[in-house]
């Protein structure tokens, strides 16, 4: 029987594949596949009422493509292009990337997650192929698209390997008293502490979003903050470069961690397939904006190997899926150690660590044949 917060009608045959989670990895995943034809039950347990959604995400050019191609890009209003980014350290160092430069349009676009989860929700409720569920369904393939905490990933006996940085993350939306640029601005500091002030609202636009990884025993009074005293501390933090911050929505906090999962694939006792995706197979620091454009990343691989398919291999095959596990893994465990590396840079401030590491963010800003191609790594631009 069909789910109660089901879309679609029932489909006249079973499906294929059973994705289990439908937050933006499992959707786009799921519009991937009925593309090429692959029947897709989409768990989505009904949601609860919760708090105001106040992330943002940066999303690279490779990111953009694939959501374009399902027509669940936002508009204009909820996808901010960013320009230019400029990273500061604790002595003086900076690094700049430029759009111009690499001869595009954007490094980055800064999209509002509840826009973007709304466009693949109305491109979902209209593709035939997905039917949404409430509960799992038997398939050849079970893809788990659950998240960090993924409960169905622990009934599979996958260890989920996590290194907790003592950080805590805190986002909120703010208003600036000086337009943005179109440029997104990051901030280390000898703490180890990163802010970023993230563009949105069009280029020409003052709304920010916030993401700002803070020391895990500074949070609680943070969060505990008035606003005026909050968006205080953040002027401080970013050294007045946009005037005066304006809080204009709740804040969320939660604590940071990297982690891999041992297994990407496998086989459930029935002997039918599964495979992880998105945050339930790795999660990375925040201070790259990676995080979402791994985990779409991750659906474009599986759906391609899925779609490259003999005729005769089920969309269960082990060996198709040890394919997706081998090319995912390498890109994330880079990024994973990247993003760690730059962390731990920033979190330790015995001399000479402090002068050495922002003599190094200078040389590498002038540094440019290294510089752009790292650039158009984070593009998505291989």
């Amino acid at each position: 029987m069909q789910g109660a917060n089901s879309y679609n009608p029932p489909m006249a045959l079973p499906p294929e594949v059973c994705i289990r989670g439908a937050g933006i990895v499992g959707r786009a995943l799921a519009l991937l596949l009925a593309r090429e034809r692959v029947r897709v039950a989409l768990v989505a347990p009904t949601a609860e009422a919760g708090r105001e959604d106040v992330r943002a995400y940066a999303l690279n050019t490779a990111s953009r493509t694939l959501l374009e191609s399902l027509r669940a890009w936002p508009d204009a209003a909820h996808a901010t292009a960013v320009r230019e980014m400029q990273v500061h350290g604790d002595e003086g160092g900076e690094v700049q990337f430029d759009a111009q430069r690499q001869q595009a349009d954007a490094l980055a676009w800064i999209v509002d997650v509840p826009a973007l989860e709304r466009q693949l929700a109305d491109a979902v409720r209209f593709q035939p192929l997905i039917e949404v569920r409430d509960a799992p369904v038997p398939a050849a393939l079970t893809v788990v698209c659950e998240g960090k905490a993924s409960l169905t990933r622990e009934t599979l006996g996958v260890r989920y390997e996590v290194t907790r940085y003592p950080q805590h993350a805190i986002a909120a939306r703010l208003e600036a008293e000086l337009p943005h640029g179109g440029i997104a601005r990051q901030w280390f500091n000898a703490r180890g502490e990163i802010l970023a002030l993230l563009p949105m609202g069009g280029v020409d636009g003052r709304a920010l979003a916030l993401v700002w990884s803070v020391d895990q025993l500074r949070a609680p009074d943070l969060l505990k903050q008035d606003a005026t005293e909050f968006t205080a501390a953040l002027r401080d933090a970013s050294h007045d470069t946009l005037g005066t911050l304006t809080l204009t929505s709740e804040r969320a906090a939660w604590p940071l961690q990297r982690a891999m999962a041992d297994r990407w694939t496998g086989r459930m006792p029935d002997g039918r397939a599964w495979a992880l995706a998105g945050d339930a197979a790795h999660t990375v620091h925040p201070l790259a904006g990676q995080g979402l454009n791994l985990g779409l990343a991750d659906a474009a691989a599986l759906a391609g190997v899925l779609k490259d398919r003999d005729y005769w291999r089920s969309v269960g095959d082990a060996r198709l899926l040890r394919r997706y596990e081998r090319a995912r893994r390498a890109e994330v465990l880079s990024m994973s150690l990247a993003t760690d590396g730059l962390q731990q840079l920033f979190a330790h401030d015995a001399d000479p660590l402090p002068a050495l590491r922002n003599w190094g963010m200078r040389g590498f800003n002038h540094t440019h044949i290294l510089k752009n191609w790292i650039a158009r790594q984070a593009m998505g631009l291989r």
